[in-house]
């Protein structure tokens, strides 16, 4: 393939392009191929490229954007009065083709809006979901939704499992087994939508749906695509993500009690760094919304270079695997 394009949305976010910047300077280190367009206030973002030495300039362009999404702002409102935001011209660049994806930092409900509205969604799908992968002890689930429907009919729930299960074949899971998260396993258990959405799954053909699902299980590694409305699947995220951190924490703060615990900490503090590698959100960051005539990863909001740069991975892996024409092949024959 052509050496791959991606839109920056490079004011998103709570630290902005002072984080942004350095973690696409980065990226283009990372990938020799890779070409970026970081979109915003083109005087700001040429002065915080200047910082950096050797920058190929070949393969990083500014576009302008003078408008910014303020992570408050209502989706309406950007969606109506801010046409010249870094958000929407990032997306404009990739339906235009001048960018096979986007990634941006900023607000979650103003990024969907202005992603269904500018891109529009694929034949057969409702409304986009957002899927993450959540470290488990067999290695990754993928986990959808995460925060952009809160309220799902069974047939919602069912695109994003068909979504989910073709998402993670393209990561290259050979027939990933796909579960309802639920308060239970047993087939009584559940509110109307994830019965009716079971019953769905039940029914369909090519997929390798296992049943429910319970937290716990999850992180199991019981499933390999885990199913959820945006309301459970963003708390489910946020907390474990503070439980992570919690743990960390409060292993570190047992380590220095004592001299014992300080000399069994040190003997142990290899093992301990680098299991928070392998846990550290910022190593995971990057939700796909899947769905959409087009690559859009979100990444977290208070993620810094490092975890930003992980969303751009993200966005790379998925414009190499062409995940949106995958996701068009597959549907007409999954979706009801």
């Amino acid at each position: 393939m052509s050496a791959p394009i991606i839109a920056i949305d490079a004011m998103g976010g709570d630290f902005g392009p002072r984080c942004i910047v350095p973690a696409s300077i980065a990226s283009l280190v990372e990938f020799p191929s890779l070409n970026l367009v970081l979109v915003g206030q083109a005087p700001l973002l040429e002065g915080l490229i200047a910082r950096h030495s050797g920058v190929d300039r070949s393969r990083l362009r500014v576009e302008h954007a003078g408008e910014v999404v303020a992570m408050d702002e209502r989706p309406a409102q950007v969606l109506r009065g801010k046409p010249d935001s870094s958000m929407r011209v990032a997306l404009e660049v990739l339906r235009s083709g001048n960018a096979q994806a986007c990634v941006s930092a900023g607000n979650t409900g103003a990024l969907m809006a202005l992603s269904r509205y500018v891109l529009k969604t694929l034949p057969g799908i409702d409304r986009p979901a957002m899927v993450a992968a959540i470290p488990t002890s067999r290695g990754h689930c993928h986990l959808l939704d995460l925060g952009a429907n809160v309220d799902c009919s069974a047939e919602h729930l069912y695109q994003f499992a068909v979504m989910g299960v073709v998402a993670a074949e393209a990561l290259g899971i050979s027939s990933p087994r796909l579960a309802l998260l639920n308060v239970g396993t047993e087939d009584i258990k559940g509110n109307q939508q994830v019965k009716l959405a079971a019953s769905l799954l039940q029914q369909a053909k090519g997929l390798n749906y296992i049943g429910y699902i319970e937290g716990d299980g999850l992180y199991r590694g019981e499933a390999d695509v885990v199913v959820c409305d945006g309301f459970v699947g963003n708390i489910l995220l946020k907390s474990s993500e503070g439980l992570a951190s919690m743990i960390s924490a409060r292993m570190e703060a047992l380590f220095k009690q004592s001299l014992g615990s300080r000399l069994v900490g040190s003997l142990a503090l290899p093992l301990l760094r680098r299991l928070q590698g392998d846990l550290a959100p910022a190593r995971h960051n990057g939700a796909s919304f899947l769905g959409l005539q087009g690559i859009v990863v979100k990444s977290h909001g208070s993620a810094g270079p490092d975890g930003f740069q992980s969303a751009i991975r993200r966005a790379l892996s998925e414009v190499r695997e062409d995940l949106p024409q995958r996701l068009h092949d597959r549907l007409e024959h999954l979706l009801l």
